[in-house]
């Protein structure tokens, strides 16, 4: 396929027309005529070689095809906006705009707070909007880092696409203050036999990933898909949760838990910014990156202090 050969409208008609399921108000939309957009629908159909849209009935419905190209579509012009968005120079002073940073509620809590709290003084037209990783963001990275700013995810989660390092924690067991199985420490066999409680998909955190060399299967009981519930849900149980140790010291008082280490040398949580490639050159998202390391490298310092 010759880029130069398309017409970059129809990404854009095409859009309009998978979401509206209607020629006119996708016209309307995008501000084309009736017979202009159904001009665009005949092009895209020739190209495709679909239907797109077929009639049922007195409405309009996806082909198969269409239902590919929506959430592809969406996605081609978000990264097309944001491409010709792109900056040559950025004044965090004077500029207004808003960056969209995907994250866990425990990056939020260690490093986004810190984040905003720069944002406030350095560069007061900033806006920052931080939304909740999905659960599929492994499987759908790219498509994801395409339609936001960056994520905030530590390594070993994904890979293949640019990040700088933010700071280091560690892992740390969360118990009930009252566990009437388990004293000064954790061993190994309490991992295997007692009940769980975890965020979202175990098996994406590398430490717990680590069990799985030891024999060790989690028996999980619980999954939710906030870090900060997870001493809500261990409290006055037998279960146990894994958490970052930063996110526990912050959470430490609120509910009747204890910190344990780990009985296996778990890998540290290296926590990073990721971002599309397309972003890479672009003055505000290098602003963005510089300042998330110098914000990241004050969180490491309280930590270690």
């Amino acid at each position: 396929m010759n880029l130069a050969s398309l017409d970059l409208n129809l990404v854009v008609a095409l859009r309009a027309l998978l979401q509206e399921r209607n020629v006119t108000r996708a016209g309307r939309r995008i501000g084309l005529s009736q017979p202009a957009m159904s001009a665009a629908l005949a092009r895209l159909r020739r190209h495709f070689d679909d239907d797109l849209l077929s009639r049922v009935g007195g409405h309009y419905e996806l082909t198969a095809l269409g239902q590919v190209l929506l959430d592809r579509t969406s996605a081609a012009c978000d990264l097309l906006e944001r491409l010709f968005s792109s900056q040559a120079d950025f004044d965090p002073a004077t500029e207004s705009r808003e960056f969209t940073l995907v994250s866990s509620d425990y990056a939020v809590t260690v490093f986004g707070a810190e984040l905003a709290r720069t944002l406030h003084q350095e560069a007061p037209g900033i806006r920052l909007r931080f939304t909740q990783s999905p659960t599929g963001v492994v499987e759908n990275t790219g498509t994801l880092l395409s339609t936001t700013d960056g994520l905030l995810m530590p390594h070993g989660v994904i890979s293949d696409f640019p990040s700088t390092d933010l700071y280091q924690d560690r892992w740390v067991f969360l118990v009930a203050d009252d566990h009437p199985d388990i004293g000064d420490r954790l061993t190994r066999e309490d991992l295997a036999r007692l009940p769980w409680v975890t965020y979202q998909r175990t098996y994406d955190a590398p430490a717990v990933r680590q069990l799985g060399m030891l024999g060790i299967e989690p028996r999980v009981e619980v999954s939710v898909d906030s870090f900060q519930v997870l001493p809500f849900m261990v409290a006055g149980t037998r279960r146990i949760a894994l958490v970052q140790e930063l996110l526990a010291r912050r959470l430490h008082g609120t509910v009747p838990v204890r910190m344990m280490r780990p009985p296996y040398e778990a890998v540290p949580v290296r926590e990073a910014l990721w971002w599309h490639p397309v972003h890479t050159h672009d003055a505000a998202h290098i602003w963005l990156r510089e300042t998330a390391a110098r914000v990241a490298a004050s969180v490491a310092a309280r930590a270690s202090a």
